[in-house]
C-alpha cells in the first residue's frame, strides 16, 4: 500500500503532537521537590500572555486561513499523528500551571522528516522559564531524537493500519537545579498502530518505555491513546490522553490530557491551539495551554 492509499481511507490533514519526558507530561524523571515561589513573582502573567497570544492566532485563522481542496492534500499526512510520514517543522510555546503554584513556559522546536518511507526521523528541542526554585529562572531543557520505523501497513477488514516501532534519545541539558528538566540521558523504545476505521478518523494507540541510562534514576512506563478528527474548513480536532506509571516512585500514575484544534491556512503553513489538564492526584500540572506554527514541506 503506498502512503497516499492510507490517506485516501483517513482524508486527514496535517498537524502535530507533542511527546515529552515525566517533568513535562509523565514521560520522564523523578519530580524535584519544589519550593514555593518568591514573593513578587505574578502568577497571572504566563496566563495573560498566553491568553494574548491565542487571541492573535484566532485572528489569524479567521482572517487569514483559506480552505485547501482535497487534491492539493492528498498526499499530505496529519502530523498530530506520530505514527504519519510527515515532514514539517513547528514552533511551539506552551504554559503549565503547576500544582505547588508555580508554573512554567516551554518554548520549542518540533518537527520531523522522512529519511526514507519506512523510516522517520523526529526531533525536539526545549527551552524552560520556571519559577519551581523560588526564583525566575531560564535555560535550555532537552534535546529528544526519535527514529521511527514503518515496517507494514495494510487493512484488517475495512480498518486501514500502520505498524510502528522506534525509538527516542533524549539528551538533557543538566540544568536540574534550576527546576528545568528531569537532570536524565534516556532511552525511550515504543511501538503503536495507526488506524483508521472511517475517513476523516485515526486512532492511534502506542507505548512507550523511558529509562534513564545516566544522570537521574527515570523508569517510566507511558501507555498512550491518541483520536484525531478532521473537521470542515480545513479544522482537525485532536486528543490525546497519557496514563504514565513511575515505577521510579511509588508507581505514581502523572495522567494528562491534551485537547488541540487547528486549521491549515495554506499548503505549507498551519497553526494550532492547545489545552492541557491534569488529571488525579499524582497530575504533573493542573492545567496547560499552549499555540504552535506549522511549516510543511
Amino acid at each position: 500500500m503506498t502512503e497516499s492509499n492510507f490517506l485516501k481511507g483517513a482524508a486527514v490533514p496535517r498537524a502535530i503532537c507533542p511527546e515529552s519526558c515525566r517533568e513535562m507530561d509523565g514521560g520522564g524523571g523523578p519530580e524535584m521537590e519544589r519550593r514555593p515561589p518568591e514573593a513578587g513573582i505574578s502568577q497571572g502573567v504566563g496566563r495573560d500572555v498566553c491568553r494574548s497570544a491565542m487571541a492573535v492566532l484566532a485572528a489569524a485563522m479567521l482572517l487569514f486561513g483559506h480552505p485547501t481542496s482535497a487534491s492539493e492534500e492528498q498526499d499530505a499526512e496529519n502530523a498530530s499523528n506520530p505514527l504519519s510520514k510527515s515532514r514539517n517543522t513547528d514552533i511551539r510555546y506552551q504554559y503549565f500551571d503547576l500544582v505547588d503554584g508555580s508554573d512554567r513556559h516551554d518554548i520549542y522546536v518540533d518537527g520531523a522528516f522522512m529519511a526514507s518511507d519506512r523510516l522517520k526521523v523526529k526531533y525536539e528541542l526545549h527551552y524552560w522559564e520556571t519559577n519551581v526554585t523560588g526564583r525566575s529562572e531560564h535555560d535550555w531543557e532537552r534535546l529528544s531524537i526519535k527514529p521511527i520505523y514503518f515496517p507494514k501497513e495494510g487493512a484488517w477488514g475495512t480498518w486501514k493500519y500502520r505498524l510502528a516501532v522506534g525509538f527516542e534519545w533524549i539528551l538533557d541539558a543538566r540544568n536540574d537545579d534550576k527546576g528545568i528538566g528531569s537532570g536524565a540521558d534516556q532511552l525511550a523504545p515504543l511501538i503503536g498502530v495507526a488506524l483508521v476505521p472511517r475517513p476523516g478518523t485515526l486512532l492511534i494507540p502506542l507505548v512507550q518505555h523511558f529509562l534513564s541510562y545516566s544522570g537521574n534514576d527515570v523508569n517510566t512506563t507511558g501507555p498512550r491513546l491518541i483520536a484525531l478528527q478532521t473537521l470542515p474548513d480545513d479544522f482537525w480536532l485532536k486528543f490525546d490522553g497519557k496514563v504514565p506509571i513511575d515505577w521510579e516512585n511509588d508507581n505514581e500514575i502523572p495522567a494528562t490530557v491534551e485537547v488541540q484544534v487547528g486549521r491549515h491556512l495554506s499548503n505549507s503553513l498551519s497553526v494550532y491551539a492547545d489545552g492541557l489538564v491534569g488529571l488525579g492526584g499524582d497530575r504533573p500540572y493542573d492545567f496547560g495551554l499552549g499555540i504552535g506554527v506549522r511549516f510543511k514541506y
